[in-house]
């Protein structure tokens, strides 16, 4: 390391501890105060108001609804950086996925490189990503070319391990509407069931389970089912999630399911009609010499059982859409014990816990010191984008 590198790298380390105070009200605040996706508005405002205070130059409604972004250009050139931060939490359980430990994690990142960037030049940004669980603030943004001319995007979620991130599913969100036709209980034959034939199209996309390749999985609820016993439903609904390793694929297992309702509702002499009724998320496509990067970091700072990238999949982010847009890391950050399981209550209350403070120091600090990296060494950067390239190369 340079002389100005080493007081760079303290710095970044000082940042975060100095402030750390300041971070885990905003973290406490947003566990007071969970906002489901696309309600986020007051959370929008605080992170923009710290923000502000801190030098960034922020745009509130950016993109989306209850989107922002802090920009800070030191008007020298150099790389492109961007920080996200989540910040919507869910229905029952407030923040169990942690997004306000997210949003904690990606304002002290961003507020500690601003301390030192200038002396290398380049842009950061602090982009606020809301609506993760469900609308996909990123793919929202990827599609507005937010990350277009972007080198390198980065967040850190909190969990029960430390790690650099893995592969996720992609994601299709399929709506199926039948459309019958209502009659008395009594009388069936004036009728057609929609809910009959919502029934049998459950009971048969259960079925293609047996017959679709590994790391598949098919997730879905009756909707709509009627309003009363003595009544023939004439419309009813089913949801459903296909997942799987390429979005590719998941619409081919979508197609099979559709031609299963096809069928079923013709037997049932009903109809039916599909729509995508969430926003589908692509996989997520990994960069190991960024992972190896974070790795590094993460040892550095004393952290241990680390784990490598996940090569199986199993959920969804909308994380994907930015990686096939610029290369992207989201690692993990260890909070709690493995007994505590996500999208729970015990894992929202592990944000506000020490282990939850010491996790947004060490994450914060990993994910800067990976970035000082990146602005002191062009030729990692370089490396990064190349392995981007080459694997975007062979998914097209």
């Amino acid at each position: 390391m340079t002389t100005d590198t080493i007081k760079a790298h303290d710095l970044i380390l000082q940042s975060v501890e100095d402030k750390i105070d300041d971070y885990m009200v905003l973290v406490q605040t947003m566990y007071d105060n969970p906002e489901i996706g696309n309600e986020e508005f007051e959370t929008m405002a605080l992170l923009v108001d710290y923000l502000d205070k801190a030098g960034f130059k922020t745009t509130a409604g950016y993109v989306v609804p209850t989107g922002f972004i802090g920009e800070y250009d030191t008007g020298k050139p150099g790389p492109v950086i961007a920080v996200m931060c989540e910040y919507d939490a869910l229905p029952e359980v407030g923040h169990g996925c942690g997004h306000n430990l997210i949003a904690g994690i990606g304002v002290a990142t961003g507020e500690a490189v601003k301390g030192i960037i200038d002396q290398f030049g380049g842009k950061l940004l602090v982009v606020g990503t809301p609506a993760e669980e469900n609308f996909g603030g990123k793919v929202s943004m990827a599609q507005a070319g937010v990350f277009d001319n972007v080198d390198v995007a980065l967040m850190v979620h909190p969990g029960s391990q430390n790690g650099v991130g893995g592969r996720s599913n992609a994601l299709n969100p399929i709506k199926f509407e039948f459309f019958g036709k209502n009659a008395h209980a009594c009388q069936p034959q004036t009728g057609a069931s929609a809910l009959d034939a919502a029934v049998m199209s459950y009971l048969q996309i259960n079925l293609i389970r047996q017959f679709v390749n590994p790391h598949t999985y098919i997730h879905g609820v009756v909707k709509d089912g009627g309003q009363a016993a003595n009544v023939i439903p004439g419309y009813a609904s089913l949801e459903y999630y296909f997942r799987a390793p390429t979005m590719a694929y998941a619409k081919e297992v979508t197609e099979k399911a559709v031609k299963a309702v096809e069928g079923i509702c013709l037997a049932n002499d009903v109809t039916y009609k599909t729509s995508v009724y969430e926003c589908p998320y692509e996989d997520t496509v990994i960069n190991y010499a960024l992972a190896d990067l974070l790795t590094e970091k993460y040892q550095e700072l004393g952290l241990t059982d680390i784990q490598p990238v996940d090569e199986v999949a199993t959920g969804s982010t909308d994380v994907g859409a930015v990686s096939y847009k610029c290369p992207t890391i989201q690692g993990f950050i260890k909070i709690c014990g493995e007994e505590v399981g996500a999208h729970t209550k015990e894992m929202a209350a592990a944000t506000i816990s020490p282990d939850g403070k010491n996790g947004l120091i060490k994450a914060a600090q990993g994910l800067g010191l990976t970035i000082l990296d990146l602005l002191e060494n062009p030729d990692k950067l370089t490396a990064i984008k190349k392995e981007f390239d080459e694997t975007i190369a062979t998914l097209k």
